[in-house]
């Protein structure tokens, strides 16, 4: 016989496995998600040709937008990268999509280039800016379909954008990322 206590936990462990957001917590926003599933393509970096594979997955019961991305130089397969970035929203979704979000980079150079960023989602995308000591960079999402952009730019102090990163991918069947993940 299953005494009270019992079942009080098996109750408590059903609710908590559910993928519904709890009470009072803010979504992320539809064009955040929309970069949900597999990507793969191609781009440059700083000028060199990559390959690029991301993975984008909810996590913390659908409350945020996990990316994993994996990328190595075409002419050397071995120069690889790897990021793990977090997106959420922080305010109520617009009747367009659009709204504010948080969003957290974390690289394959270790902690001490890990920075929180701020951004706004819209109806084709989102952008996201992370601001380091010396500079900020622009991370400009594109969403059109099976179709994904992402462009980095470097933005100065006096507010002068560089080309950083350019890839175009497109949405794939998941499997594995590579690249130093």
């Amino acid at each position: 016989m299953i005494g009270k206590p019992c079942i009080a936990m098996v109750m408590l462990a059903a609710s908590s496995t559910g993928s519904a957001l709890e009470s009072g917590v803010t979504p992320v926003p539809t064009s955040v998600n929309a970069l949900g599933g597999c990507w793969e393509g191609q781009g440059t970096v700083m000028g060199k040709a990559v390959a690029i594979a991301v993975n984008a997955y909810p996590i913390v019961q659908d409350a945020m937008l996990a990316v994993e991305a994996a990328s190595s130089a075409l002419v050397d397969p071995q120069d690889q990268y790897a990021a793990h970035l977090v997106f959420g929203g922080t305010g109520k979704p617009s009747k367009t999509g659009a709204g504010p979000i948080v969003g957290y980079w974390a690289d394959s150079f270790g902690g001490a280039s890990a920075v929180a960023g701020r951004g706004e989602s819209k109806a084709e995308g989102f952008d996201i800016t992370y601001q380091y000591p010396d500079k900020a960079y622009v991370n400009r999402w594109r969403i059109l379909g099976d179709h994904l952009t992402w462009q980095i730019v470097t933005r100065d102090r006096k507010s002068v954008e560089k080309p950083f990163a350019s890839y175009t991918l497109s949405k794939t069947a998941c499997r594995p990322l590579t690249g130093g993940g």
